[in-house]
C-alpha cells in the first residue's frame, strides 16, 4: 500500500476526501495508522470561514489516536505495533515558554491538523515526543480518541486551581465543556452546571454534576442563592455573550472566572468593576503533553462507558454532512464526532 483516503481542506467549504500518499517519517519521526479521529470545533471554523489558523491544503484532524506503524531515525521508548495518543501542538523546545514547561505558548507553536497534515486519514507522521504510549491502559480506541479534548478540559481546571471543596461553575457543556465537568468533579469540587439544552444538562448530571441550571429559567446568580453555593471559579466555555455576562454578574469578589470559550467581537472588559472585585482572570488555551495528557488517559479510564459523549463512529465520507456542518449550525447530536478513516459506514463507539 502506498496510498491513503484523506480528508484534506483546500479552501472554505471545499473538503474533499483523496487519495494520498503515505508519508515517510523523518528523524524524530513516528508514522501512525490512524485508529480513530475526533472533529473539533476548530476543524468547522476552518471549514466554515478559513484560514484562521490552518495552512491550506491540509489534512484536517488533531484529536486522534492509532498504533505505531513505523519509526523514523532516532526515536526511541516507542516499538511498532504500540497504541499511541497524540498532542497534536509541536513546540521547539527552545525559548522561554518551552524552558519553563509551557510549551503550548511556544513562540513557535504548530499543529498537526492545522498547519500539518493531521489524522483524518489512514496515517500520519507525528513527532515522537508529543504521542503518549497507552498500550498497557486497556482503554479502546474509540476512547482515546477523546484523549486530546479532556486534556484540554485537565488544563483548564489545572490553570484554574480549582481544589477539592471548592465550588464551581460550568457555563456550555459543548464539545469541552463536558470534559471540564468531569474534570473538576474528578477534583472534588461541587460543580453547577449551566447550559440552554436538556439533554446537555442530563449528561452534566450523569458526568458528576451536583446541579443543573438551564439558562434563561432563572439569573445564576439567583440559583446560586438557592442552592447555597459561593463559587470559587468560574468556567465560561460557551464562548457567548449572555454566557460571559451571567458569570460577570454572579461573581462575588475574589473569585477566578476562567473564559475557555472564544469570545466572538470586542466584548466590554468593566476592568475597573473586576479591580476592584479582585477577581483572578484566567487564560487557558491548549494543552501540556507531559502535564495533561497522562492525567486525561487516568480519568478516561474512571468512567466505564463514554457512549454518552461518542456513541457512534462515521467514516471519512461524513465528515462534512455530520462531522462539521452539525458543528457549524449548531446541531450536533453528539458532543464528540468521531471518525474512522478505514471504515464505508458508520459503527457504533467501543468504550
Amino acid at each position: 500500500m502506498t496510498t491513503m483516503r484523506a480528508a484534506v481542506l483546500h479552501a472554505v467549504d471545499d473538503l474533499r476526501i483523496a487519495e494520498q500518499p503515505i508519508p515517510t517519517p523523518g528523524r524524530g519521526e513516528v508514522l501512525i495508522r490512524v485508529g480513530v479521529c475526533g472533529v473539533c470545533g476548530s476543524d468547522a471554523t476552518e471549514f466554515s470561514r478559513g484560514p484562521v489558523l490552518t495552512v491550506m491544503p491540509v489534512t484536517l484532524g488533531h484529536e486522534f489516536a492509532g498504533t505505531v506503524e513505523a519509526l523514523g531515525e532516532g526515536v526511541t521508548g516507542l516499538a511498532v505495533g504500540a497504541t499511541v495518543v497524540c498532542g497534536a501542538g509541536i513546540s521547539c523546545g527552545d525559548c522561554k515558554p518551552c524552558r519553563e514547561g509551557r510549551t503550548n505558548l511556544c513562540r513557535s507553536y504548530t499543529t498537526l491538523g492545522l498547519q500539518h497534515d493531521g489524522g483524518l486519514a489512514g496515517f500520519v507522521v507525528s513527532p515522537a515526543d508529543i504521542l503518549l504510549d497507552v498500550s498497557d491502559t486497556g482503554l479502546a480506541l474509540d476512547t482515546l480518541g477523546l484523549v486530546q479534548p479532556m486534556s484540554i478540559a485537565v488544563h483548564a481546571v489545572r490553570r484554574s486551581g480549582l481544589r477539592a471543596g471548592q465550588d464551581a461553575v460550568i457555563v456550555g457543556v459543548g464539545g469541552i465543556g463536558a470534559f471540564i465537568t468531569f474534570a473538576a468533579v474528578s477534583v472534588g469540587a461541587r460543580v453547577l452546571v449551566v447550559d440552554l439544552n436538556e439533554s446537555r444538562l442530563e449528561l452534566a448530571t450523569a458526568l458528576g454534576a451536583s446541579a443543573t441550571l438551564k439558562a434563561g429559567e432563572s439569573s445564576l446568580r439567583d440559583h446560586l442563592v438557592t442552592l447555597g453555593m459561593d463559587p470559587d471559579v468560574y468556567f465560561e466555555v460557551s464562548g457567548s455573550a449572555p454566557g460571559l455576562a451571567s458569570v460577570l454578574d454572579a461573581a462575588e469578589p475574589g473569585a477566578t472566572i476562567v473564559p475557555v470559550g472564544i469570545q466572538r467581537g470586542e466584548p466590554a472588559l468593566p476592568l475597573g468593576s473586576w479591580t476592584l472585585r479582585e477577581y483572578t482572570i484566567v487564560g487557558t488555551v491548549a494543552h501540556v503533553v507531559k502535564d495533561d495528557m497522562p492525567e486525561a488517559v487516568r480519568l478516561l479510564g474512571t468512567r466505564e462507558d463514554w457512549s454518552d459523549i461518542a456513541s457512534e463512529v462515521l467514516p471519512l465520507e461524513l465528515v462534512v454532512s455530520e462531522g462539521l456542518a452539525p458543528l457549524i449550525d449548531g446541531s450536533a447530536a453528539q458532543i464528540k464526532t468521531l471518525i474512522d478513516p478505514w471504515i464505508s459506514a458508520r459503527r457504533p463507539a467501543v468504550h
